[in-house]
């Protein structure tokens, strides 16, 4: 399992636009369809990955908890299913299901949105302001495979609520480490 940090899009980009199926029902999301008021949330995550499987569950609380905010929340899975069948529309929709994901699961089965919002590795996360501009960009939280550092998603949690607050979002920004996209 060879660790990759993510690119860390430059703050301020504003959030390409895509329109791809979801897994869970069946139907084409937008950009638009998964704002809320306050933002949106863009996290690259598969089915497959140790990084992924070490936060999956937590990603689900905090995602439940700020769409209740009004910050919407959307997860893409970029990997190449024929090498990775898990990271298909199937396994995806089954992990959505075991952790009652609340929000849209996309499959990006070009890697064409993977490569606009340059996403590196999974779990990769981006959060952009209500003009959708990208106010954060990097790791969950301290927490690895095997890592004695719990699972919190202190860091993402605490650009949330800073943004929420109306605060400063802190620029000294961590990269996510994840294993790699697994690109065609």
């Amino acid at each position: 399992m060879a660790a990759v940090e993510s690119n860390m899009m430059p703050l301020g980009t504003v959030a390409p636009d895509f329109n791809l199926p979801d897994v869970i029902s069946g139907t084409n999301k937008t950009l638009n369809d998964v704002r809320l008021e306050y933002g949106l949330v863009v996290m690259f995550i598969c089915a497959h990955c140790p990084y992924v499987k070490n936060i999956e569950e937590e990603i689900a609380v905090i995602a439940r908890q700020y769409s209740d905010l009004k910050m919407g929340f959307v997860a893409i899975s970029s990997n190449d299913a024929s090498t990775y069948p898990e990271d298909g529309p199937e396994g995806l929709r089954a992990q959505a299901e075991e952790f009652d994901f609340c929000f849209p699961y996309l499959y990006d089965e070009t890697q064409e949105v993977a490569k606009a919002y340059q996403a590196a590795c999974t779990p990769d996360f981006f959060v952009f302001d209500e003009d959708l501009k990208c106010i954060y960009r990097g790791r969950f939280d301290a927490s690895t495979p095997g890592n004695p550092e719990p699972v919190t998603g202190d860091d993402l949690v605490n650009a949330l609520e800073a943004h929420l607050e109306d605060e400063p979002i802190i620029e000294d920004q961590k990269p996510s480490i994840g294993c790699s996209i697994k690109w065609k």
